[in-house]
């Protein structure tokens, strides 16, 4: 069946941000003394609203983070990203054969829209993206993944039943979400082990893998 909607998630789906983002922020923490590795980050983060930074340390050492650390962090994020950041392989290639099929598609991310504008622009994404397919926590009062409040509000903005839709995640706590809203999920096995998407409806290795799923 066609899907009425594909829904990506941004950060390691569309935009390859991941690593750069991981390593500032693992090394931010430890900078703090805090010690993350870039695989502690991963596990711990990936996925996850900011607010779980604080969570995990508070857990993991007891401790507390400066007022600012959100801030501070996506400032180094963001001086990273300037430097340079690529689109994952394949999607410009995804984005534009969903537009040739006439499938209507959307970017829905738990960062909030200055992060997501800045690495849409820096990728080069942005044409294939305007603003009004792109939906933020922003939108549902901060309400990130794993809660299904972003995906139903941006199947919602379509018009389209959350049955319909198709969510591209990379996320155990995406998967989560997509599961919660009762949508059919793809989760993209690149930086997650597969073992960690379970829920997920089917797994793919390579972006447009998606393109072999659609009616």
């Amino acid at each position: 069946m066609t899907p009425r909607l594909v829904i990506f998630d941004n950060d390691g789906v569309l935009v390859d941000s991941e690593p750069t983002a991981h390593r500032v922020l693992s090394g931010y923490l430890t900078e703090l003394g805090f010690p993350f590795t870039l695989e502690d980050s991963y596990r711990y983060f990936l996925g996850n609203a900011g607010r779980t930074v604080h969570t995990v340390v508070a857990e993991r050492y007891g401790g507390t983070l400066p007022a600012d650390f959100t801030a501070r962090c996506h400032e180094r994020v963001f001086a990273a990203f300037e430097q340079g950041l690529e689109a994952v392989q394949g999607a410009s290639d995804v984005l534009t054969d969903l537009r040739r099929r006439g499938i209507p598609y959307c970017v829905a991310s738990s960062s909030d829209h200055a992060w997501i504008d800045l690495t849409l622009d820096r990728t080069g994404l942005r044409p294939l993206l305007p603003p009004g397919v792109v939906f933020s926590a922003e939108d549902v009062g901060g309400v990130g993944k794993p809660a299904p409040d972003l995906f139903l509000h941006a199947a919602a903005s379509f018009g389209a039943d959350p049955g319909d839709c198709l969510v591209v995640e990379d996320s155990p706590n995406g998967v989560r979400a997509a599961n919660a809203a009762k949508m059919p999920v793809i989760g993209y096995t690149a930086l997650t082990p597969a073992d960690r998407l379970t829920g997920a409806t089917r797994l793919i290795t390579r972006l447009t893998g998606i393109l072999d799923h659609l009616g």
